[in-house]
């Protein structure tokens, strides 16, 4: 009954499906705990996206699965250049707009069935916008820490 309604083919897709469901939910939860504009709903959207393409692209076309998709680097770039904004010295989201591109590659990974590569590739993506935020934590400590050592000596 099981093979009447699903072949190979839309088992993996479910497959890639759901881990697209993950990885962009990981991504897209730091972003939005950061209060980022491309939360759950963009990373998610644009890894499934991205994996769409690249599935569809190796199904039609296995000889030449690249050429549809290469244009997704292409189309991710300019929703990421949509996002960045420069007030003078200031650029805002460029961290936002590198994560949406590093997204796409991680939806193209899961389309060419390349699980590993995408798994790991999620990780490291949390870990690297993670990093700021951890000297962030260490420095403010360091300087809570210096704060009530002044505090107490002037007492």
């Amino acid at each position: 009954m099981y093979s009447e309604f699903f072949t190979h083919l839309e088992t993996v897709f479910i497959f890639n499906t759901v881990l697209c469901l993950l990885a962009g939910f990981i991504i897209g939860l730091e972003r939005e705990s950061r209060g980022k504009d491309a939360g759950i709903s963009t990373h998610t959207l644009v890894i499934m996206g991205s994996m769409l393409f690249t599935f569809i692209s190796a199904v039609v076309d296995p000889t030449s699965s690249s050429r549809i998709a290469a244009q997704v680097v292409t189309g991710i770039g300019f929703l990421g250049a949509g996002l960045i904004l420069k007030d003078g010295t200031i650029v805002r989201n460029l961290t936002t707009a590198a994560s949406l591109w590093f997204s796409a590659a991680i939806g193209m990974a899961i389309g060419f069935n390349l699980y590993i590569v995408a798994t790991i590739a999620t990780l490291v993506c949390l870990v690297a916008t993670r990093i700021p935020h951890l000297y962030d934590r260490r420095s403010n400590a360091s300087e809570t820490t210096t704060h009530e050592k002044t505090s107490k000596q002037s007492k």
